[in-house]
């Protein structure tokens, strides 16, 4: 075996290994991810839909899933969870330097405006697939 051929193993093995642990990663952060989701929205249904960026009916699914349902959920290698500092105005908020509490505080109206910006284009989206 060349030393090319040995290696492009090693490497392949090590790929192999690395995809293995993040799979597992992805499973703890998605379980971790979905418990307290779910812990959220028994506690204060409405609080939980805001933040976690959902509507009544996967807020309503969540609270009912059992814990079996979240662990076969949960181990998929897909991330549950996303960003949703995905624009320039939240990142830009994070670096500002502002006082802890203040920046939180940005970062919420900045939240409401795009979660009642989504919520006020929902209506039109179903009218024009109508």
């Amino acid at each position: 075996m060349s030393f090319e051929s040995e290696m492009g193993s090693d490497v392949e093995n090590c790929n192999i290994t690395a995809n293995g642990v993040i799979s597992r990663e992805i499973g703890e952060i998605n379980l971790a991810y979905m418990l307290l989701a779910q812990k959220l929205v028994k506690q204060d249904r409405a609080e939980a839909m805001f933040r976690l960026g959902v509507g009544r009916e996967l807020a309503d699914l969540l609270a009912n899933m059992s814990l079996s349902q979240i662990v076969k959920l949960a181990a998929s290698n897909f991330l549950l969870c996303s960003f949703r500092l995905d624009d320039r105005p939240m990142f830009a908020v994070v670096g500002e330097g502002k006082e802890p509490a203040l920046q939180q505080a940005h970062m919420s109206i900045l939240m409401a405006a795009r979660q009642a910006q989504a919520q006020a284009q929902a209506p039109m989206r179903g009218a024009s697939a109508a």
